[in-house]
């Protein structure tokens, strides 16, 4: 779960990245074009820039690991980790209990 709030709701996010990459050629660079709509909606150009590198990685146009993805491997990870933690516990608790027999055993 992010840590952080989303303050712009996805469609927002969608409708700014469009329009960045829609109007790039009526300015003089594409971060010019970024700098004039996070104006406009309230963001920093940072922040857009980077809702832009995402939507052009999940497109396919450039490098990187799609959202879906990334995901997808967090979601690996966190099984992965609580599987192990299990696995540690019942380990634990098994020696626990093995111990437990032989000293029943030995009485």
């Amino acid at each position: 779960m992010s840590k952080t709030t989303n303050k712009y709701s996805p469609e927002v996010r969608e409708r700014a990245v469009r329009m960045v990459l829609d109007n790039a050629g009526q300015h003089g660079s594409r971060w010019q074009a970024v700098v004039s709509i996070a104006a406009k909606i309230g963001c920093s150009a940072n922040t857009l820039h980077e809702w832009v590198k995402k939507a052009e990685v999940d497109s396919g146009q450039r490098a990187g690991i799609p959202s879906d993805m990334a995901e997808r491997m967090k979601a690996l990870e966190r099984e992965n980790r609580e599987l192990r933690q299990a696995n540690e516990i019942l380990r634990k608790a098994s020696a626990y209990f093995a111990l437990a027999e032989l000293d029943r055993r030995s009485k």
